[in-house]
């Protein structure tokens, strides 16, 4: 677990709630105003200003929408985990955008379980599903708690096999792209309740939000940072499957990949990773035999390249930034270069823009104009 040992006082966990909760306020932006003025309470602030620079007027989140989502989260019998305070899983904390507020509900201590993630496809094959369920089910008898996405196919492979093997000591940690109240698929509403009651579910998102296609990737995130590595077990080209192993890899953890006939499209992206220098493994023992053997220097060499670290903030105008970008996603870094300014002045320029609604943000820190 991680944590400051510091108190968040009741006042300014509000603040944060609804710092986040604001127009635009994602995790880096909320991230480098925190950084920047110190508190949320500060932060919230300041907004007006920054957002006058940004172009348009603002106003920060209804006091009346917190109080209304703090109440739903009470009546899940979840609680709000704080990414500098004592409950918050430690392996979150070292990746480049680590989810400000956890919503949470079910067996906190599995965050303490030596873990790791299981994905793969929806549309999996019925020799995936089996072989998904067997890999968790001996991972959770070995004391791992399986990370997952809830979501058909292998996800939902994954959990049933690792509540299966739970009572030798692991278990089962479910994120999700909703907020805790919502299921999706339909169909696995009596899955995702198990694993609220049995293991543990995870929201990054309020109580009452559908799931969006915007939203996945920063679950995915999210599902690569909890777990010491992630095992792909059937995947197509181009999946979420793949950016979960490239974010695993970026977030420098093990990336592993069952091997699949060369003539199913749901085998190439696995193909693809091990070509590409994820493990190969075939046995709920090599996964095992690789993690224990895990220093913090991951024998894969699957690699996707970091984003330049943030620096000190000077001043530059948040229109000269949004004249480099386009449509189409570019990395923060190359942002960086082509300004010639500090990558602190440029994040902050980026998050005058994000906040005005005029700047989308990407997996893999990449953004884009809206």
């Amino acid at each position: 677990m991680s944590g400051e040992g510091a108190v968040l006082t009741r006042d300014e966990a509000f603040a944060r709630i609804r710092l986040l909760r604001s127009p635009n306020v994602g995790p880096v932006s909320y991230a480098q105003l925190l950084r920047r003025f110190g508190t949320a309470a500060e932060a919230l602030a300041a907004l007006p200003d920054l957002i006058g620079r940004g172009g348009k007027p603002y106003q920060p989140a209804a006091v009346t929408k917190i109080e209304d989502e703090i109440a739903a989260v009470r009546r899940l019998g979840a609680r709000y985990l704080f990414h500098d305070m004592p409950g918050y899983p430690a392996a979150l904390c070292e990746l480049e955008s680590p989810p400000p507020i956890l919503t949470v509900r079910g067996d906190g201590a599995l965050l303490d379980r030596p873990s790791v993630a299981i994905v793969g496809a929806r549309n999996a094959s019925a020799g995936a599903v089996k072989l998904a369920r067997q890999f968790a089910t001996a991972l959770a008898e070995a004391g791992y708690a399986v990370v997952s996405g809830l979501a058909r196919g292998i996800d939902s492979a994954a959990h049933t096999g690792a509540l299966a093997g739970m009572a030798q000591g692991g278990g089962t940690v479910g994120v999700i792209a909703s907020g805790l109240d919502i299921t999706y698929p339909p169909e696995n509403t009596a899955l995702q309740e198990e694993v609220a009651t049995r293991g543990l579910l995870i929201a990054e998102m309020p109580p009452g939000t559908e799931p969006l296609a915007r939203h996945f990737p920063w679950r995915n995130r999210i599902i690569a940072g909890l777990a010491t590595g992630t095992l792909v077990v059937e995947a197509a080209p181009k999946s979420g499957s793949l950016i979960t192993a490239r974010l695993a890899a970026e977030a420098g953890r093990e990336v592993m990949a069952i091997p699949g006939s060369p003539l199913d499209s749901r085998s190439q992206g696995c193909n693809q990773l091990i070509r590409e220098g994820a493990v190969l493994v075939q046995t709920p023992e090599d996964v095992v035999e690789l993690l224990l053997g895990f220093t913090g220097k991951p024998r894969s060499t699957f690699r996707e390249e970091a984003s330049v670290p943030f620096a000190e903030v000077e001043e530059i105008e948040s229109a000269d930034i949004a004249g480099l970008l386009s449509a189409a996603p570019v990395a923060v870094d190359e942002v960086v270069r082509q300004s010639g300014a500090s990558a602190g002045a440029v994040q902050m320029a980026l998050i005058e823009l994000e906040l005005a609604g005029r700047l989308v943000r990407h997996a893999g820190g990449r953004v884009s104009v809206s």
